[in-house]
């Protein structure tokens, strides 16, 4: 028969199409005589809510605003993303494509009639489309966010055909398009569990279930009270410190000194100072992401306390490079350390402008105030790079190299690599459309705008007083002369091996 079918016999395609639709009607008319308690006040009011998808846009707006960390962002993220692919491809082609009349409302009582019938074609339904899209693509981020949306969606689902709107056949289609569209964003933007590991190679470390003998130090400026109080009811026996940001140096000292392990709670720049400490020490750290930006320990892949305290039970850690910049001889400066990224040129200048202001207009504005003033594009740096004297807008050092994730740069699978991502952007008119263009060409190009190279270290100087510098978020006056290098596999960080 299917071979048939597929030759175009118009017999075998009536007989398909007439079995397909008495199952359709003797579904809708059983789920139409069926009594369904409940389901009368709920059910129409639940699948107009999904009207252009503003039940799961309300549903991604409350998992930013009620998860944990960078997870529940990111599987909303990915939920919001499916169900705009879904919707774009029923839209434009599915119901383009296919032409079928809405089912007869005769046997549908009118309670569960929607007030306003849709005219456009049944086949195939976008709301189940749109439901199952979200779903997915919340559940393959997320198990825990997924097991909440999944009952929703099914009910959104089965809503079309409760209220009469949709054959059965339109809903499972529906369905399947907002599944595979789900997946076709993962095949473009891999999901964490997609990704290999981060931070290699293994290693172990002082098992500390409960927080026994580990001492927690919180910088009260990056981590909120909230997050302090979720390691401290998740390590009992830990020892935790809040601090402010300029007592944090001495506390880290004492501590390092009185711990087998120092754990940190903070944003890049806490963990940077931790970082320190912990190597002076030989001590391994304990990372808790609590700061605005978290780039180290996500890269790192850890993303929650959970994660931590899963390593610390089992002692599993991993050992990674720090970045290291050393001043020169003539330059009475301390050296270094930077977790995640060195830079000189514009950037040092937008966050130090941007520090200025934030505090009397608000970040957002001050960034946007400051990236207008950095851009003018009046005084490019000049400096001398490995021996070779050159205006620059922008010079970057990376510890370790940074991959694409999907379209967009920024992640590291290796912490270990001994590498510098080294990036350079030339010196020249419109520094803001040559920065664009740097962003846009990857990180292995070279342009007359943009230059980016793999190296185990890069010399600087020749660099004018007061040029500032910038490491991990904080902004320091840069010495005239630079050796940026790599401390390979100095700091042991606990990290569980299985990542949920």
């Amino acid at each position: 028969m299917s071979d048939a079918y597929a030759h175009g016999n118009p017999q075998v395609r009536a007989r398909v199409s007439a079995l397909l639709s008495g199952w359709d009607r003797q579904i809708l008319h059983t789920v139409a005589a069926r009594r369904w308690p409940g389901a009368e006040p709920v059910l129409p009011r639940l699948s107009r809510s999904a009207n252009h998808g503003l039940l799961w846009f309300g549903m991604a707006a409350g998992m930013v605003a009620l998860g944990r960390g960078v997870r529940s962002r990111r599987a909303a993220a990915r939920g919001v993303a499916s169900l705009a692919l879904a919707s774009a491809t029923i839209n434009t082609i599915g119901k383009r494509s296919v032409r079928r009349a809405r089912p007869l409302l005769d046997t549908v009582p009118v309670i569960r009639r929607l007030k306003r019938q849709p005219f456009t074609s049944s086949f195939p339904s976008g709301h189940a489309a749109s439901a199952a899209a979200f779903a997915t693509g919340v559940a393959l981020e997320s198990k825990t966010w997924g097991a909440i949306v999944a009952p929703v969606a099914a009910s959104v689902a089965f809503s079309r055909v409760y209220t009469g709107v949709h054959h059965p056949s339109d809903v499972l289609v529906g369905a399947a398009l907002g599944v595979g569209a789900a997946f076709a964003v993962r095949g473009v933007v891999p999901t964490r569990s997609q990704l290999p590991a981060p931070g290699r190679p293994h290693t172990s470390a002082p098992a500390l279930p409960g927080g026994q003998e580990l001492v927690v130090v919180v910088n009260r400026q990056a981590g909120t009270a909230d997050s302090a109080a979720l390691v401290r009811r998740a390590l009992p026996l830990a020892e935790v410190v809040e601090c402010a940001p300029d007592e944090l140096s001495a506390e880290l000292e004492k501590a390092a000194a009185r711990g087998r392990a120092l754990g940190i709670l903070g944003g890049d720049g806490t963990i940077n100072r931790a970082a320190a400490v912990a190597v002076a020490h030989g001590i391994p750290l304990a990372v808790f992401p609590g700061g605005t930006f978290n780039h180290f320990a996500y890269d790192l892949g850890i993303e929650s306390v959970d994660d931590t305290c899963r390593a610390l039970v089992g002692g599993e850690a991993v050992r990674v490079d720090l970045g290291r910049f050393t001043p020169g001889p003539a330059d009475d400066k301390k050296p270094g350390f930077f977790l995640n990224t060195f830079s000189l040129g514009v950037y040092p200048e937008l966050v130090r402008i941007r520090d200025r202001w934030s505090p009397r207009i608000g970040g957002w504005p001050a960034g946007v105030l400051a990236a207008a003033l950095v851009l003018r594009g009046e005084h490019p740096l000049e400096a001398r790079v490995q021996g070779r004297r050159r205006p620059m807008w922008l010079l970057f050092a990376g510890n370790g190299i940074y991959q694409r994730v999907g379209p967009t740069p920024g992640h590291r699978q290796d912490l270990a690599d001994g590498l510098l991502d080294v990036r350079v952007v030339h010196g020249g008119r419109w520094p803001g459309l040559r920065l664009l263009a740097a962003a846009l060409a990857g990180p292995l190009s070279r342009s007359p705008v943009h230059a980016a190279q793999q190296l185990r270290q890069l010399r600087i100087d020749g660099l004018a007083p007061g040029t500032p510098m910038a490491y991990d978020g904080e902004v320091t006056e840069a010495p005239s002369e630079l050796l940026v290098d790599k401390a390979v596999q100095v700091l042991t960080v606990y990290r569980p091996q299985a990542l949920l």
